[in-house]
């Protein structure tokens, strides 16, 4: 207890000296974090030229997956249909649009970190001429977001489609006067929409466009098919517990 009370006296009698240890250790944990820093950026652009590799080496294997799935009917249609999140933009009209939708395809900048664009090709159909439409995500140094998107040449009489959105509950939704291909045109990010904006085309980069096979294959039971398998199920229960009574009932008079 003498030694302890001892140091703090020493301590306290050169202020001065204890302030330049401190200012010289400061420093000294400074030059260490410098160091970390610069190991962490070279880790960071080793990352970068990795990545930028195997984008390349994906590339004909994603090609190769775009080319059999354009032999499955309404295959990104109903993937889309399948999501929980997604789905949710695809109006009535959308669907009858998305039915022409050949190909989808996410495409990471050459700089992986400062982008992407999500394509959607179409075949030929009956609502716009074009047959590609594309958006583009372009991340800033101070934080922003640049958007821009492929404006759709609607052909004569037709639009952004504005029918109703169905209900699923427990999803975010948008406004029902929102769809698929007015969020895919839309480049301003309003502020009640910024959020599921950015959360919409992040789900489709890492999520669907990762592995859209298990939302294809996914198949959601309607509600009604459900109560049907429940009247079934008490059906059969009610069933066997006559079965029972009757094999009771013999034994009792036999």
């Amino acid at each position: 207890m003498v030694g302890d009370r001892t140091k703090k006296q020493k301590l306290t009698e050169n202020p001065e000296e204890v302030d330049a240890e401190l200012i010289l250790s400061i420093e000294k944990l400074q030059e260490i974090q410098d160091d970390l820093e610069k190991i962490n950026d070279e880790a960071s652009d080793k990352v970068l030229e990795i990545e930028q590799k195997y984008n390349e080496i994906r590339k004909p294997v994603y090609d190769k997956r775009n080319e059999i799935i354009k032999s499955i009917p309404d295959f990104w249609l109903n993937a889309f249909l399948s999501h929980p999140t997604l789905s949710e933009l695809l109006n009535d009209e959308d669907q009858k649009i998305f039915k022409y939708l050949s190909s989808l395809e996410v495409e990471d900048n050459k700089d992986v970190k400062s982008g992407y664009t999500i394509t959607l090709n179409f075949n030929p159909n009956p609502y716009f001429e074009d047959s590609k439409l594309s958006k583009t995500f372009t991340f800033r140094e101070e934080g922003t977001t640049e958007i821009t998107a492929t404006p759709i040449k609607w052909k004569e009489g037709k639009g952004i489609p504005n029918g109703d959105n169905h209900e699923k509950k427990g999803n975010k939704r948008p406004p029902v006067d929102v769809s698929f291909l007015s969020w895919f045109c839309d480049c301003e990010q309003k502020d009640d929409m910024a959020d599921i904006h950015d959360e919409l085309a992040e789900l489709i980069k890492d999520d669907l466009w990762s592995n859209p096979l298990i939302y294809f294959n996914s198949e959601e039971p309607d509600e009604e098919d459900a109560d049907d398998e429940a009247d079934d199920e008490e059906k059969d229960e009610d069933g066997f517990e006559e079965e029972d009574d009757e094999e009771g009932d013999d034994e009792e008079g036999n």
